[in-house]
């Protein structure tokens, strides 16, 4: 099985990409890179700009808001989203808690996806959305 592929499958078992189509997937799976990444390490920090997002695929990660935990992420969860999407600058600060496997994507990439795929853009509005709350 090519690398490609085994993230394919891999992506298919995210909630927010159960619309998708396989070719769709693969599409994510391509543009996307894979990332394994040590415990606590920080992912994004809180007021800086927005040039990445990631697909969590093992591991648990905390998100921070001056310091203080909000919400704790895991596997097959999106994160980064909304500043990528709204232009904004991070709203929080992510560290992983355990060691990571993440698919990394760059802000060019997550837009070029939402726009050719529609389905990987609603996945993204709605996990921003959900974010939000």
């Amino acid at each position: 099985m090519a690398k490609s592929d085994d993230l394919t499958a891999r992506l298919t078992r995210v909630p927010r990409f159960a619309d998708l189509s396989k070719r769709e997937l693969a599409k994510v799976a391509d543009a996307g890179r894979l990332v394994h990444l040590p415990a606590q390490w920080s992912l994004m920090a809180e007021t800086t700009p927005a040039d990445k997002a990631y697909v969590l695929l093992t591991g648990t990660a905390e998100v921070r808001r001056k310091g203080a935990v909000v919400a704790t992420v895991g596997a097959g969860d999106l994160i980064g989203e909304i500043g990528v999407l709204q232009k904004k600058l991070r709203t929080a600060a992510v560290v992983s808690t355990s060691e990571l496997e993440v698919v990394h994507f760059t802000n060019e990439d997550l837009s070029r996806l939402a726009e050719e795929i529609p389905a990987f853009g609603r996945a993204l509005e709605a996990t921003a959305a959900a974010h939000a709350d």
